[in-house]
C-alpha cells in the first residue's frame, strides 16, 4: 500500500465516524424544553418529584425503549391526574408524548416505548386537577441513537 493511499483511507475512516456521531445525536446539543413545560403549566409552579418513571439504565438502541410511568394519586374525582407529558431533550422533536386520563382511570400509570437519539435525561411533567404539577428526569444511556433529523445532515 503506497502511503498516498493510506492517507486517503485513514481520512475517510475519521470522516465516517464524525459522521456517524453526528448522525447519533453525539453532537447535537440538548434543547432547552423550559418553554415547551411552560406553555403546559402556563407558567404555574412545578413540584420536583411525585412521578415515578421506570427506564433502563442503558438501552443498545435507541429505536425503541420500553419504559413505565406512575403518579402516586387516588384518582378521584376531584384529585387525579389529567395528563402525562413524556419529554426527550436530544431528540429531534423533544414533546414525546402526551398521555390523557380520563375521570374513570382507576390508577395513572401508563407503560410505553419511546424512540430517543441518544444519552440523555428523559423529562415526565404530570399534570394534576387543580393546576398543579409534578416533574422528574431519569437518566437513560443510549449506545446507538434513533431519531434521525434529516436537515440535521
Amino acid at each position: 500500500m503506497k502511503r498516498r493511499d493510506f492517507i486517503a483511507a485513514g481520512g475517510a475512516a475519521v470522516a465516517s465516524l464524525a459522521f456517524e456521531a453526528k448522525a447519533q445525536g453525539g453532537l447535537a446539543p440538548p434543547q432547552d424544553i423550559t418553554p415547551l413545560i411552560r406553555k403546559i403549566t402556563g407558567g404555574g409552579a412545578v413540584e420536583k418529584g411525585g412521578v415515578e418513571i421506570d427506564l433502563p439504565q442503558f438501552a443498545e438502541n435507541g429505536n425503541s425503549v420500553p419504559m413505565r410511568i406512575r403518579v402516586p394519586s387516588p384518582m378521584s374525582a376531584k384529585d387525579r391526574v389529567v395528563e402525562i407529558h413524556v419529554f426527550a431533550a436530544r431528540n429531534p422533536r423533544p414533546h414525546v408524548a402526551t398521555f390523557h386520563l380520563g375521570a374513570l382511570a382507576g390508577r395513572a400509570e401508563v407503560s410505553t416505548r419511546v424512540r430517543l437519539a441518544g444519552t440523555q435525561d428523559v423529562t415526565v411533567l404530570a399534570a394534576l386537577s387543580g393546576n398543579r404539577f409534578r416533574i422528574a428526569e431519569a437518566p437513560i444511556v443510549v449506545t446507538s441513537g434513533a431519531c434521525l433529523d434529516d436537515g440535521a445532515l
